[in-house]
């Protein structure tokens, strides 16, 4: 890897053989989350997620801090974005004319960023307990609208981590979330070192994703590579919210006590220089 130096923050860790400009950026040197830089996430698939709140995120030494906690009975955490998928939003009544037929999805937002190809780069420190889970992941806002993903774009997991120390497989989604969605998945492990940060990055090209862990590569995916531009979430969640019962697990209120953290230090995206 090459090393992309920036001032007073530490430095990427870019593939060798390419040049990169530095388009996009979040260092967290400010008091507070750059609301023009992000949003929070707060639905999911058309409901309103019991689990997520804009309250999780602060911002510390030049870090955003990630925290699991008890909200109104509720274990939560926050999910930062910079764009949004279209199915995310609640459906409000409407009608066509003097028709009341209901259009299926609910108020489109303007994105804060989005961007296609290039080098995608997240330096963090895991959760140190069980009971919640931390990503780094892009996601195309028109996802699933068709079976073509250079149309309609996919999501790809580039950091995945359910447990401490355990990394999860890079997961590549295409087709949406219902009867035609696909996962291609490669690499991950289970013995990150917990004390320190780890830069968790990837390279997307027309016609591939390669992922990194520390410099290293970490797998490679040739199929269903998106076409589209697509956001950047960074994201956490308390467990057992997905479960039938969607109650938090004793884990994540154990988590939520004990005031336990996922640490980000930088977000970065570059373009590749031909």
């Amino acid at each position: 890897m090459q090393l992309y130096e920036v001032k007073g923050h530490s430095p990427s860790l870019l593939p060798e053989g390419m040049n990169f400009k530095l388009v996009w950026s979040d260092e967290f040197d400010g008091d507070t989350i750059d609301e023009t830089k992000w949003d929070y996430r707060l639905c999911m698939m058309g409901k309103r997620h019991p689990a997520w709140t804009d309250k999780g995120v602060k911002v510390e030494n030049s870090c955003a801090v990630f925290s699991i906690f008890e909200e109104n009975g509720e274990v939560v955490s926050s999910q930062l974005q910079t764009g949004y998928n279209f199915m995310d939003e609640p459906v409000k009544s409407t009608k066509f004319g003097n028709e009341h037929l209901q259009w299926p999805i609910g108020k489109l937002k303007e994105s804060k960023f989005l961007h296609r190809y290039g080098y995608y780069e997240c330096r963090c420190r895991l959760q140190q307990l069980p009971g919640w889970w931390s990503a780094f992941w892009i996601q195309s806002p028109i996802i699933g609208a068709s079976l073509n993903p250079k149309l309609t774009g996919t999501e790809v997991d580039i950091m995945e981590s359910f447990k401490p120390g355990e990394v999860h497989t890079h997961n590549v989604f295409t087709g949406g979330y219902g009867q035609d969605m696909k996962r291609i998945h490669v690499g991950g492990f289970d013995d990150a070192d917990l004390d320190t940060f780890h830069t968790f990055g990837l390279l997307w090209t027309e016609d591939k994703y390669v992922f990194y862990v520390d410099g290293v590569e970490d797998g490679v995916v040739t199929e269903n590579v998106s076409g589209v531009d697509q956001f950047i979430l960074v994201s956490t969640e308390p467990i057992g919210y997905r479960k039938e019962n969607h109650r938090p697990t004793e884990e994540a209120r154990a988590a939520a006590k004990a005031g336990d953290t996922f640490v980000v230090d930088h977000v970065r995206v570059f373009d590749i220089v031909k």
